[in-house]
């Protein structure tokens, strides 16, 4: 089974811009239930991708200074980085689906 990270301000650096492989991040908060709706779809997009897409989850209540960084105004948003750079993004609890069509596109 894939594990997704829990990156914080200080390894997002090393966790997520300096990856070799495009980076999925799950910003999200404990008692956001959006967040907990998708959290599964994003457990089986880390098991569908392994080796291909590195998935991890920053806490934005525990890392505000990355997530004001980003600009995140809304949980959860689950941003693709790609070489360092942020390429894509989704607000909201979307379907498996729409996770993995947009993932494609990077790979």
């Amino acid at each position: 089974m894939a594990d997704t990270l829990q990156v914080t301000d200080d390894k997002f650096k090393e966790e997520v811009l300096d990856s070799e492989l495009p980076v999925l991040v799950d910003f999200w908060a404990p008692w956001c239930g959006p967040c907990r709706m998708v959290a599964p779809v994003v457990e089986e997009i880390a098991e569908q991708y392994i080796g291909k897409v590195k998935v991890v989850k920053l806490n934005t209540d525990e890392n505000p200074n990355t997530a004001s960084q980003y600009g995140i105004r809304s949980i959860p948003t689950l941003m693709i980085f790609k070489g360092g750079q942020r390429v894509d993004m989704v607000v909201g609890a979307v379907p498996k689906t729409t996770l993995a069509s947009t993932l494609e596109k990077y790979l």
